[in-house]
């Protein structure tokens, strides 16, 4: 049934389109509740660092909050447990125009946008690669690449869980050349993240201010282990360009303060999607037009 799939460009598209619906439909929940398990994982070990004992209203300890894959999705509003028939991707945010089966409150239009971006990154990424380990491989970074994006706009953070992951899965790709030989990705994790991690400091030295994260070292450090050092370049110019017209653009609109961080984690991984699809092309493309190549 797989080698039909594969084999059928129509079935292998399609294939890809509705995986990526499924893995949008869980990259929600990552997205959602990643961050508040980490937060509490935090506060956990806080106060048993400092010897604080917690207790809520009723004297009873705080409950965890929904885990990654077992916990069952219920509406924030009401505490509606979601039934199978109302979780299917997009369809059932169709079908229920919107609202929850329950209490009829409004379902943020953001969990039907995620599904569909992953679908069309999915086979955006399919339709590049062709069947083979390239498209499995550069399908589960564009995921890890989600996830990061969405929760650094949220949250301005980029967890440990997901960039270490993202580095050491890339440099186990390079293993197998994948996208790049085992040196190349080497160097690329460590230039990746001593890059910003110099930019970083350098900038703190002159104006005493934190410019951005040691998750965007991170990020970086995980994207030359997928991508090679050569794409590094090609990553940083391209996330500090998109960076710059992004927040220009929202200036103008007033819809960002100039005095406000930004995020940088969605550029970076941007960035570095791009760089993997059509990096080569990229630079191919100003060597000749600079007479370089």
């Amino acid at each position: 049934m797989l080698d039909l799939i594969v084999a059928e460009p129509p079935l292998f598209f399609t294939g890809v389109t509705i995986l990526g619906l499924l893995i949008g439909s869980f990259l929600n929940v990552v997205i959602l509740r990643l961050p508040a398990r980490l937060e509490y994982d935090w506060r956990c070990q806080c106060k048993e660092l400092l010897q604080i004992e917690d207790a809520g209203e009723k004297g009873e300890a705080p409950k965890p909050p929904p885990d990654l894959i077992w916990s069952r999705s219920q509406c924030p509003d009401c505490g509606h447990y979601i039934k199978a028939h109302e979780n299917i991707p997009l369809l059932s945010y169709l079908f229920l125009k919107g609202r929850c089966a329950s209490c009829k409150a409004p379902i943020s239009m953001r969990y039907p946008c995620i599904e569909a971006s992953t679908a069309l990154l999915f086979l955006v990424v399919a339709i590049h690669f062709g069947p083979g380990l390239q498209a499995l491989a550069a399908i589960g970074l564009t995921a890890f690449l989600i996830a990061l994006t969405c929760i650094d706009i949220d949250h301005q953070l980029l967890p440990d869980d997901l960039t270490l992951l993202l580095l050491w899965s890339g440099l186990f790709a390079s293993l197998f050349y994948v996208f790049s030989d085992p040196v190349s990705s080497l160097i690329g994790a460590l230039a990746g993240y001593l890059s910003l991690w110099l930019v970083y400091h350098l900038f703190r030295l002159l104006t005493g201010k934190e410019g951005m994260g040691y998750g965007d070292f991170k990020l970086l450090a995980a994207l030359g282990a997928w991508t090679g050092w050569q794409m590094l370049p090609l990553i940083i110019l391209l996330s500090s360009l998109l960076g710059a017209v992004t927040g220009l653009i929202m200036i103008a609109l007033k819809r960002h303060k100039s005095s406000q961080p930004m995020p940088f984690g969605p550029f970076i991984a941007l960035a570095g999607w791009i760089a993997l699809l059509w990096g080569d092309g990229i630079i191919d493309a100003y060597l000749r037009s600079t007479g370089l190549g």
